[in-house]
């Protein structure tokens, strides 16, 4: 028995591979800025066309989630991941030989994005939280680590790359890396048969391959999406989309418009990244023990405020304070707006529920990213897009404050804390603290 515990529980091989696939892409996906530049001179764009592009990306992204949950219920995390692969290469071998900006905009703009959402965090998601009952929150926030290091990574990666040998040849690198790390990660590590109990379970140190009879709250999609606390939570990703899709694609450029040499503004930004890694790890270990809204409200909360010192950095030691003070929060939004939807409204729910949340997120992620660009060309200041970007996260950190601390039994109403459905792990996420 003592030998049979000392095997790591596999679903932690999961979450490492899951976060090695989220640094790909949303690293690339965030790391857009180092393009904006090039690609305008390219392609004769300017910062508004550009910005448009990226928005209807974000949209194409967000509408790619619900695709991607409803094929994850049908087929398996393997078929979806592969899927995206296929079309991701596909699209970026079109985006290299775009000469005008219509083919730009169907390639790099809607394919392409159609092809991330299926290898996002949303498509990862339900695996892990099937995969974790008791440590569920960690599990999701190491999951966000390969997001932050994605930031930290390929934003200046990409910089780096493309100053050396072009943005297009830099394009069909990024082809390479999908194929070469995420089909063998899909088809060798993601497994979605469960143990019975997950990681409460006593197979929670083998890699069973019972299906685990995880309990779910009654209720469907239909009565989630009814629900009060489905909109808070769809309210606080949408202000998180605004943020971080502003961030990506127009942090660089505005550092750059501010005097900042070019590696200095990708490093700045990538330093958020970097930290944001060390406070995943933190916030992480004790995600389980607090009530998790609390650690959304505060997220959001120190994110507004922190990011208005971007605009008015004007060094780079303050540029780098900045980044390093904000990294510390960046991570955990989407974590633990998951964790809290499974909570809610259980695993077998969460792909749909998730992908639709997430659109929430995309539609933000559009409107911050074409308000960046567009700000700027009218109002000739980046004050106006950043302004309102830490407006929208002080009133998501309100908003999650006020969210339900224990899960439904019938969505909506006041739960029944003896109801059969709900185990006590999911009852009260209270004091996890076994370590992966």
């Amino acid at each position: 028995m003592h030998a049979k515990n000392e095997k790591p529980y596999y679903g932690w091989y999961i979450v490492v591979i899951a976060s090695f696939i989220t640094l790909l892409t949303v690293g690339f996906r965030m790391g857009i800025g180092p393009f904006v530049k090039p690609i305008m001179k390219d392609l004769a764009m300017s910062r508004t066309d550009i910005s448009l592009i990226v928005a209807i990306s974000s949209i194409v992204y967000g509408l790619g989630m619900p695709i991607a949950g409803f094929l994850l219920k049908r087929y398996s995390t393997r078929f979806v991941l592969i899927s995206g692969v296929l079309i991701v290469c596909g699209s970026l071998f079109w985006a290299v030989s775009a000469r005008d900006i219509p083919s730009f905009l169907l390639s790099f703009g809607i394919v392409l994005s159609l092809g991330l959402s299926f290898l996002s965090p949303v498509a990862l998601t339900p695996i892990i939280s099937r995969w974790f009952i008791e440590q569920r929150g960690r599990a999701l926030f190491y999951l966000s680590t390969g997001s932050m290091a994605g930031i930290a990574i390929m934003t200046p990666l990409e910089t780096i790359l493309i100053q050396g040998i072009g943005w297009h040849e830099t394009l069909l690198i990024f082809a390479g890396l999908f194929v070469v790390i995420v089909v063998p990660c899909a088809i060798f590590v993601m497994r979605d048969q469960i143990p019975a109990g997950a990681d409460s379970g006593p197979e929670a140190a083998t890699t069973s391959s019972q299906v685990t009879t995880q309990p779910d709250l009654a209720g469907t999609w239909r009565d989630a999406v009814k629900s009060r606390a489905y909109w808070q939570i769809v309210i606080g990703l949408f202000a998180c989309g605004f943020s971080m899709n502003l961030l990506g694609a127009h942090a660089v450029p505005m550092l750059i418009d501010h005097q900042f040499e070019p590696t200095t503004a990708s490093f700045g930004i990538g330093l958020i990244g970097i930290v944001a890694i060390l406070g995943t790890l933190m916030l992480g270990s004790i995600a389980d023990r607090y009530p998790r809204k609390n650690f959304l409200a505060m997220i959001y909360f120190v994110r507004g405020f922190g990011f208005l010192g971007l605009v008015f950095a004007v060094a780079p030691w303050q540029l780098y304070v900045v980044a390093a003070s904000a990294g510390l929060v960046w991570a955990g939004s989407t974590a633990m707006s998951s964790a809290i939807l499974s909570d809610l409204y259980g695993v077998q729910l969460l792909g749909l529920l998730y992908g639709w949340a997430y659109f929430g997120h995309q539609i933000g992620g559009g409107i911050g990213s074409f308000l960046g660009g567009w700000g700027y060309d009218i109002f000739g200041t980046h004050f106006f897009a950043f302004g309102l970007r830490a407006t929208l996260l002080l009133i998501a950190g309100w908003v999650s404050y006020q969210l339900p601390s224990r899960p439904t039994t019938k969505f909506g109403q006041t739960p029944d804390p003896f109801h059969p459905a709900l185990t006590q792990v999911e009852k009260c996420p209270s004091s996890r603290t076994a370590a992966p």
